[in-house]
């Protein structure tokens, strides 16, 4: 997400509310879980509205809740792993 303001003669679609967004009106720039070439022009208020709602996580939050989500499969696959050796060899 960042600040935008466009001099091109241009309207948008807000993605969150669906109404018009004139370029040279002050909005923001969002993009799904880092995938900038899939950026959208969007209304400052609606994004303030969805991140206080929790439905809009910063690039930052996504990396992270990411890295967590890796290493807990990562945990579950050992574990996994560690309870078949036990089974078929009887250690741990």
């Amino acid at each position: 997400m960042r600040p935008a303001q466009n001099l091109k003669p241009a309207t948008y679609r807000c993605p969150l509310c669906g109404k018009h967004l004139p370029s040279l009106s002050e909005h923001v720039l969002i993009w799904p879980e880092g995938d900038k070439s899939r950026r959208r022009h969007a209304h400052t208020e609606c994004v303030l509205r969805a991140r206080k709602a929790g439905r809009l996580p910063t690039e930052d939050e996504w990396r992270r809740a990411q890295r967590r989500e890796r290493t807990s499969s990562r945990i579950a696959e050992r574990s996994a792993f560690s309870r078949l050796r036990a089974r078929l060899f009887g250690k741990d």
